[in-house]
C-alpha cells in the first residue's frame, strides 16, 4: 500500500506539479473565466442602477437550486459557519464589489480585488498555521502589477470610500476562502450541497439591502432575462459549485492566485466586443498576470540548506 507521502512525492515528480491537481485546478479555473464576463452581461444586457439585484439573483435563486438538488441541510454548528461562509463569499463581498464598482472606474476596482491573493497569503498564517511565503508574496504583487496595468486607465479617478470598499471586497472574500479551507466540507455534505448552503445565505443577506437600497426591482425584458439567466445558472450555480469543490480541495493559495483571471477575461472580452483598445502597456500586464498564476500553482522553492551546501561532494577513493 502505498503511504499519502509516497503518493505525494510521485504525483509531484517530474515538474515540481502535482499531477493529480491538474484536472481540478483547470475546472476551478472556470469560474474566475466565467465571472470575467459579468462586466459586459452588467453593462450590455442588464437594466443600469440596480447591482445588488443582479447580486441577489446571482445568490439565492441557484443557492435553492442546489439544495433541492442535493436535499441536504446543514447540521449542529454548520447553520452559522454556513450562514458565515455565504455571507463573506457571497453577500457581503457583492455588496462591497458593486459599491466599489459605483464609485470607481473598472480599472481601478479590479486592481484593488486582484489584491485577494496578498491578503489570502497573510491569513493563511494566522488560520491556517502555514509559514508566511516570500514566493507567493511576491507573485501576489507581481499578480496586482499586471492587472493594473491591464484594466487601470491613464485617466483613473480615486474615491475614498471606493477604496475601501474595493479592498474590504478582496478582504472579505479572501477570509471567506481561507475560514473554507479551515472548516472544511461536512461530512455527509456534496459540493453541490456546501455550494447551496453558502449561495442561499448570501442571497438572504442581501434581500432586504437590495430592497432597501435599490426599491422595487426593475423591469426584466428578454434581454435582460437572458443576462440575469447568465449570471444565476452559470456565473452563480455552476461556477460557485466548481469554485467551492477547488477551495475545498486545493491549496487555497493557489486557487486564491486564480481570481486574476477576472480582470484578465473582462479586458479581453471588452476588445473583442467592445473595441476597447489593448497596447503594448496592457500586453506586458497580461504576461506579468499569466505568470503570477502560473506561478501560483507551484510550490514554494524549498530553502536551501547551510549544511548541504557546506559539505563537499564526497570523491571517490582511488583504487
Amino acid at each position: 500500500m502505498t503511504s499519502p507521502a509516497a503518493q505525494t512525492v510521485s504525483e509531484g515528480a517530474g515538474d515540481g506539479v502535482p499531477h493529480g491537481r491538474l484536472p481540478r485546478t483547470l475546472l476551478t479555473a472556470l469560474a474566475p473565466l466565467t465571472w470575467g464576463t459579468t462586466y459586459i452581461v452588467t453593462t450590455e444586457l442588464l437594466p443600469p442602477g440596480h447591482p445588488l439585484f443582479a447580486g441577489f439573483l446571482r445568490a439565492l435563486p441557484c443557492g435553492l437550486i442546489a439544495l433541492a438538488i442535493a436535499r441536504t441541510l446543514p447540521r449542529g454548528a454548520w447553520w452559522w459557519k454556513a450562514a458565515v461562509l455565504g455571507v463573506l463569499n457571497l453577500g457581503l463581498f457583492s455588496a462591497l464589489l458593486f459599491t466599489a464598482a459605483e464609485r470607481l472606474p473598472g480599472g481601478v476596482a479590479a486592481t484593488l480585488a486582484a489584491a485577494q491573493p496578498l491578503i489570502v497569503a497573510v491569513l493563511a498564517v494566522a488560520l491556517l498555521h502555514e509559514s508566511l511565503s516570500a514566493w507567493r508574496l511576491a507573485w501576489g504583487v507581481t499578480g496586482v502589477v499586471g492587472v493594473g496595468l491591464v484594466v487601470i486607465g491613464p485617466n483613473a479617478g480615486l474615491d475614498a470610500v471606493g477604496i475601501a470598499a474595493g479592498l474590504g471586497s478582496a478582504a472579505t472574500l479572501a477570509l471567506g476562502m481561507t475560514l473554507t479551507k479551515r472548516w472544511g466540507r461536512p461530512a455527509g455534505a456534496s459540493v453541490t450541497a456546501f455550494a447551496g448552503w453558502q449561495l442561499t445565505a448570501g442571497g438572504l443577506f442581501l434581500a432586504p439591502l437590495t430592497l432597501l437600497l435599490e426599491g422595487s426591482p426593475p423591469a426584466i425584458d428578454l434581454t435582460a432575462a437572458v443576462g440575469y439567466l447568465w449570471l444565476s445558472l452559470v456565473g452563480g450555480l455552476i461556477a460557485y459549485v466548481l469554485w467551492v469543490r477547488g477551495v475545498t480541495s486545493l491549496p487555497v493559495a493557489s486557487v486564491a492566485v486564480l481570481v486574476l483571471l477576472s480582470p484578465l477575461v473582462a479586458a479581453v472580452l471588452g476588445a473583442v466586443v467592445l473595441g476597447q483598445t489593448l497596447g503594448p502597456v496592457q500586453l506586458v500586464g497580461f504576461g506579468l498576470s499569466l505568470a503570477a498564476i502560473v506561478a501560483g500553482q507551484l510550490p514554494s522553492p524549498a530553502p536551501r540548506s547551510p549544511d548541504s551546501a557546506a559539505t563537499p561532494t564526497p570523491k571517490e577513493t582511488p583504487r
